[in-house]
């Protein structure tokens, strides 16, 4: 039978398209349906690249006898966690609370109100290990309905105010907005020592052996990545004992144990999306745009550091370099715009298997490089012990390749590069989230700057453009971002509370790249728009007051608009605001948006000795407002001056890289950007730096050594 999902727009619901399970998209009309036929409702949720989500496709969802049974009981609903992120938070936050677990996929049982009564996770074919088979669970979750249903719906009731309860909490956490004009102090809600006592948690968690935090599986905690980048850059070269070195220290043993593994793709580059081992050496093999983007930002930012440590900027560079390559070529889009991941599985035969494109054997390895096959399957440990998965091993290095060794593996690389090549590659999710996008454009941004690679900025260019040509549409004279877009086509929903912060980020970072204040003027309309669309009578929500984004079920379990400022896979909305707002004050010197700011992150405070790795963005934001931030202008003629106080700016480590770059005098006098006015050249033009606090400016620098000693000054 055909369900409702072919057209979708989402590529996860497209690939149950064909299930005989009559499925429906997320939506009122599921949830009526299911009133109507007074039938409890399956909501099982995923995403495309998810490996174990196949699985139980192929196992329970193609299975004709279980999707009788399913769609005579029940109402059958299928949600991308990537379209529906609220969704996904409040019935993860449910299925937590039932199972003290949560995952992918996530097997949720409501009413048709949407409130839950019964959550979990994967569930087999058949009975194991004590976990019943899914038919099973369909056979007791209808009985439990028609003979216990009054069990449920208290059960539904308890967890419904339990949820609301959390909500008041985190709403507690930010606490009530003081009204736009009537700013703090600065740093007023944040105690003295708090990012300090975050790096010194971070340190008593570390795993000593492998880098990184925490045991199996590990992830990499991007966000907490960046306040380390971040807060590092504080400190000074010749301060070994600081907190700033402690977490320099932190960052360069998670970053180089991260480049030098399985859960880097030493081939083509890129990460995948965490490691189902401590030692990093067997990845989980999907690939995030969320999670590459920000890996790239945090490489991008220790490269900076690298002038301090040659080896460390090296790899910190490289690696930079060669992920924002592989987010180009292999998640960039023709219209410009970037896709969301690449599948963990490879089709093989109609099957779905895990990591098939990236692991080899020595025969493999002996096949596509010849007689150095051995020498790099012991450097990349393939062959050593059991094989971690049924084709072969992922290419796992030694933690420190020596430079010989180094020289041989990048000789064989392009061979296997095209070895790999030739092998079936794993699906794309071709879908843009603005959001991610926004994130990938602030790293490219930065990169371009960085490692001087115009390339990276015209991809940037490219993704920014098509936001706003297909996601932004004007609405009473502001603009109103939309979530998704799928072919160049807009799907209906409008962007998160994450999605505004991060494409104003963006916008700003590409200014900075660019000097095109085309994008600082859109950065600061999304902004506005994002102030009048999330900040609601003094409160912080985390979905657009009165959009078309809202989840009608989730609604109905937490009582209010749902804000959550922890972070997960990706900054939390809250701290990614308040970044937003840190940046857009530095540019224009608005007291509110500086205001707003430092209220916002004021909530990691309760957090940052404690679990510090729920609150990483948080902190990064607070490290940005700690030290003012930095602003840099540099004006003049275009020239070779100019350019090199561009790269001096550019390479220099700060907390966040505020750069505004223009021609100067009559067109300085005329800048939208505030940071820009007022900035005289040299004579005929000649560049000159302006380096900033607080809009108030040194005297100009006029050579590249003058603007490093009022940076490092």
């Amino acid at each position: 039978m055909a369900n409702r999902l072919a057209s979708s727009a989402s590529t996860y619901l497209r690939q149950h398209a064909d299930n005989p399970v009559d499925w429906w998209p997320w939506g009122p009309e599921a949830f009526a349906e299911a009133a109507e036929r007074d039938v409890p409702v399956l909501v099982s949720i995923g995403y495309a690249a998810c490996h174990w989500c196949h699985v139980m496709a192929a196992e329970s969802f193609a299975d004709p006898g279980v999707a009788a049974y399913l769609n005579a009981n029940f109402v059958a609903v299928k949600v991308d966690r990537e379209e529906h992120p609220d969704v996904d938070a409040v019935y993860m936050a449910a299925t937590q609370a039932l199972t003290g677990e949560g995952g992918w996929p996530m097997t949720v049982f409501t009413d048709a109100d949407g409130r839950c009564f019964y959550a979990g996770t994967y569930f087999p074919p058949r009975p194991v290990a004590g976990r019943p088979s899914f038919g099973q669970l369909l056979l007791a979750v209808r009985d439990a309905w028609d003979q216990r249903r009054s069990e449920l719906a208290a059960t539904a009731e308890s967890l419904a105010a339990s949820l609301g309860r959390a909500q008041a909490v985190n709403r507690d956490l930010i606490g009530q907005l003081i009204a736009t004009g009537a700013p703090t102090a600065t740093g007023a809600l944040l105690r003295p020592g708090v990012l300090a006592e975050a790096v010194q948690a971070l340190a008593a968690t570390e795993d000593a052996e492998h880098g990184g935090f925490g045991g199996a599986p590990k992830f990499p905690g991007t966000p907490l990545l960046s306040f380390l980048a971040r807060y590092a850059a504080t400190g000074s070269p010749t301060d070994a004992e600081s907190a700033a070195a402690t977490a320099e220290d932190l960052l360069a043993r998670t970053l180089t144990a991260m480049a030098s593994s399985a859960l880097y793709d030493q081939v083509e580059g890129g990460f995948a999306r965490y490691s189902v081992t401590a030692d990093w050496s067997l990845p989980h093999f999907e690939k995030m745009l969320y999670d590459n983007a920000q890996l790239l930002q945090v490489y991008v930012q220790w490269s900076r550091l690298g002038a301090r440590h040659r080896h460390e900027g090296y790899l910190g560079a490289r690696i930079a370099a060669e992920t924002a390559d592989w987010m180009i070529r292999e998640l960039g889009l023709p219209d410009g715009g970037f896709a969301s991941s690449l599948d963990a599985d490879t089709e093989l035969a109609g099957d779905h298997v895990e990591g098939l494109t990236y692991v080899w054997t020595p025969a493999q390895l002996a096949d596509a490089i010849g007689e150095d096959a051995d020498r790099v399957a012991v450097l990349m440990n393939v062959g050593a012990g059991p094989r971690p998965t049924e084709h072969g091993w992922p290419l796992h290095p030694r933690l420190e390749l020596n430079r010989e060794e180094r020289q041989l593996f990048e000789a064989v690389r392009p061979a296997l590069r095209r070895a790999r090549r030739a092998r079936p590659q794993p699906g794309r999710d071709d879908k843009v989230v603005a959001g991610w996008n926004g994130m990938a454009i602030s790293a490219l941004s930065e990169a371009a700057l960085a490692l001087d690679r115009p390339d990276f900025a015209a991809a940037a260019v490219a993704a920014a453009e098509h936001l706003w040509r297909v996601h932004v549409h004007q609405t009473a004279g502001a603009p109103v971002l939309h979530r998704m877009s799928a072919a160049g086509v807009l799907q209906p929903g409008e962007g998160r509370l994450e999605d505004y912060a991060h494409c104003v980020t963006g916008f700003l970072a590409l200014f900075a790249a660019t000097g095109d204040e085309r994008w600082y003027e859109r950065a600061t309309a999304l902004l506005e728009a994002a102030l009048g669309r999330f900040v609601v009578d003094g409160a912080l929500q985390d979905v657009p007051a009165d959009g078309d984004g809202g989840a009608s079920g989730p609604a109905a379990l937490a009582g209010e608009a749902p804000v959550d400022p922890l972070d997960d896979a990706v900054p939390s909305g809250t701290a990614a605001l308040a970044l937003a707002c840190a940046l857009a004050s530095a540019y224009s010197g608005s007291i509110e948006h500086r205001s707003l700011a430092e209220q916002l992150v004021g909530y990691v405070g309760r957090l940052a000795g404690q679990v510090p790795q729920v609150v990483g963005a948080g902190l990064a934001a607070a490290t940005v407002l700690a030290t003012g931030p930095i602003q840099i202008a540099v004006v003049g003629r275009d020239s070779a001056m100019r350019s090199a106080l561009r790269k001096v700016a550019a390479v220099h480590p700060v907390p966040a890289l505020v750069l505004a770059v223009g021609d100067g005098d009559a067109s300085a006098r005329d800048s939208r950007v505030p940071l820009l006015r007022g900035r005289p050249t040299g004579p005929a033009g000649v560049a000159r730096a302006y380096v900033c606090r607080n809009m108030v400016c040194d005297l100009p620098a006029q050579t590249e050594a003058e603007l490093r000693a009022q940076l490092t000054g």
